[in-house]
């Protein structure tokens, strides 16, 4: 387990007799692929790493209707928001895939936080960034057409998700065309047009279970 904390960049200023610290308050965990972890408006009392596979970060409408906010995958960690503020989540978070996770209880976390400034350090500049992904969002919402945030989201899964090949990116599916379209922000049948012409122009191949985006046509 020291090998694979080594790479949650949270802790990976950490020397070894405070990593065997951090592995003494931790909990290892395997869930299956569609389990949710915790739900927007709970009070939160866990901090969540993620060793394999991944998770989404999503709120929901009154209507149900879901939007995604993040994909976190393998060392990223996410779940301290509520934690630090007290106050109820945020968002909820489902598997994707079945996931190994490391747990953190709130009361150990806080601890860990006032007795460690590089941790502290590092959740504040993971927080900063996700208000300027936040920001980005919005401002692809309000200004951006349908069919660039589709691509735009595509090539973020690449970045987070992606195998280089070359001039490819291979990508295995962990949404489904429902779960792209909330990333995005478009409605499905968007999505849907924008793949198809994508395809057509030999951009981005796909397979059952994976797909395939072309650099050097994706101008």
């Amino acid at each position: 387990m020291l090998e694979l904390i080594k790479k949650v960049p949270l802790f990976a200023q950490l020397n070894e007799h405070q990593l065997n610290a951090l592995i003494e308050i931790c909990t290892r965990r395997t869930y299956k692929s569609g389990t949710i972890l915790f739900q927007e408006k709970e009070l939160g009392s866990v901090f969540y790493m993620v060793l394999s596979g991944s998770v989404k970060i999503y709120t929901t409408s009154t209507s149900g209707e879901e939007k995604i906010l993040t994909i976190c995958k393998s060392t990223e960690s996410f779940g301290e928001l509520s934690l630090i503020d007290g106050k109820p989540r945020s968002a909820s978070a489902q598997t994707l895939e079945e996931c190994t996770l490391l747990t953190i209880t709130g009361q150990s976390f806080l601890d860990l936080l006032r007795n460690h400034f590089d941790i502290s350090l590092g959740i504040m500049q993971e927080l900063s960034n996700r208000l300027r992904d936040t920001n980005q969002q919005v401002y692809d919402l309000t200004f951006v057409d349908a069919r660039t945030r589709v691509i735009k989201s595509l090539i973020k899964m690449a970045n987070s998700h992606g195998l280089r090949k070359g001039t490819t990116i291979v990508i295995k599916l962990v949404l489904n065309y429902d779960e792209i379209s909330q990333l995005a922000g478009v409605q499905k049948s968007t999505l849907m047009q924008v793949i198809r012409d994508l395809e057509e122009k030999k951009i981005l191949m796909i397979s059952p279970s994976e797909f395939t985006l072309e650099l050097t046509k994706l101008r």
